[in-house]
């Protein structure tokens, strides 16, 4: 009998370490954590979160080996003083009813993120190959083409975060909006390459490159975005944004908003500038959009009647090569569940926009912009500069309303 004990502990001591052997797993060498792939395609985000915990304060964490398979949700906030190298993939999962269900909270329109990141002094460096695969064509099939269906992650949520660097990542096949900035002062995203496209007819919808929220002083350079949505957006209370030296493929440009969806709040975008831009088929240049007036539901789908403003905008220096229609945009008729009218409700303020100088390139309709503002807040202070060498499919128009002492144009039409 005893015998028989001393064989089955044998086994099992075992099995435990032979289990260990297949699971990630983190060796740590001073401020140096090494974080092991499973070998059987395990879920590695716990091998993961140990070595944040034990290497993300004045530490460095290496993600080296090919393949991480990320199978549960990553919460590793409250950083300090830490290099993140990633040359590997890291794979999310495609259990989609627990991402569903398990998603962490963004705070805001009812999102969600499957990787919470963020802390003070972080430099996350990708060297150009370090990527992050969100499995996203099951999401775009799953979506199948609904507008924010309900539970898809955003891939990295970079939240409570200052002074910190993000280099050379790679983002393919997000599961919704592949970034999202929170609650984070001054930071840099350098590099960056995002693609979120579907490999069939069902579209890939919701898949903006960066969305920033109540965050100031921050740096998007370099970067390369093909997409379905936003390659860049600027929603509530971001403040002092700089983009440059970037290539869109698709998409729809620069965003500012979508803003005043939330009844009877304030919110403001103050201090943006965008240039130096290549927009290759997108949509527009740059847009801006804001809810009517009617407050129509909730988010994410509904909403409107929010206040505030946004001021300080700049667009130049872009070139277009088959912008599918036009350079510049207005609209603060944004209204959802299946609401109409109120175009001239909104009395969120716009003011002091440019495009240009410096646009020049193509675009595939014969109106340069349109602007449909609020009768309710009329558009001023907006600037359209140097758009001679825009060329288009016919006698360039642009279409106004509610737009007072326009700068640099003359409105032909109504919108």
């Amino acid at each position: 009998m005893a015998r028989l004990l001393l064989r089955i502990l044998g086994f099992l001591c075992f099995f435990a370490y032979f289990n260990r052997a297949l699971s990630g797993y983190v060796r740590r060498t001073g401020p140096t954590c090494t974080v092991s792939a499973s070998t059987n395609g395990t879920d590695d985000a716990p091998a993961i979160m140990d070595a944040f915990r034990m290497c993300g304060i004045n530490g460095i964490i290496h993600l080296h080996d090919p393949v991480y398979h990320i199978e549960t949700v990553m919460n590793t906030t409250g950083l300090s003083n830490v290099q993140i190298d990633l040359t590997g993939t890291m794979l999310w999962g495609t259990n989609l009813t627990y991402w569903i269900a398990s998603g962490l909270p963004l705070g805001y329109q009812n999102a969600t993120t499957a990787w919470a990141l963020g802390g003070d002094q972080i430099l996350f460096d990708g060297h150009g190959v370090g990527t992050l695969d969100g499995n996203g064509q099951l999401w775009y099939n799953l979506a199948d083409g609904v507008s924010n269906y309900p539970g898809r992650p955003i891939n990295l949520l970079i939240a409570n975060s200052t002074n910190s660097v993000y280099t050379g990542i790679r983002f393919v096949q997000s599961q919704f909006w592949t970034m999202a900035i929170k609650d984070s002062e001054d930071i840099l995203l350098e590099g960056i390459y995002v693609n979120s496209t579907s490999n069939n007819t069902v579209p890939a919808r919701n898949t903006d490159g960066v969305d920033t929220f109540f965050s100031n002083r921050i740096t998007f350079r370099n970067w390369t975005v093909v997409n379905g949505d936003d390659c860049i957006s600027m929603k509530a209370n971001s403040t002092n944004i700089l983009i440059q030296d970037s290539t869109f493929h698709g998409g729809l440009g620069v965003s500012i908003g979508s803003i005043g969806q939330y009844n009877g709040v304030f919110e403001m975008i103050q201090n943006v500038t965008a240039e130096r831009v290549l927009a290759l088929g997108s949509r527009y240049a740059g847009y801006i959009k804001t809810w009517t007036g009617i407050s129509q539901g909730f988010p994410p789908n509904g909403g409107g009647g929010g206040l505030g403003f946004a001021t300080n905008i700049t667009f130049r220096d872009f070139t277009l090569q088959n912008v599918t229609d036009n350079v510049a945009l207005i609209t603060q008729c944004t209204s959802f569940e299946g609401a109409t009218g109120g175009c001239d409700t909104s009395l969120f303020q716009l003011s002091n926009i440019t495009w240009g100088p410096g646009m020049v390139g193509s675009i595939q309709t014969d109106t340069l912009a349109t602007m449909q503002c609020s009768g309710d807040a009329p558009c001023s202070g907006i600037s359209l500069l140097g758009f001679d060498d825009v060329v288009t499919v016919g006698a360039p128009e642009i279409k106004c309303s509610d737009v007072t002492d326009p700068i640099g144009f003359n409105c032909t039409g109504p919108t």
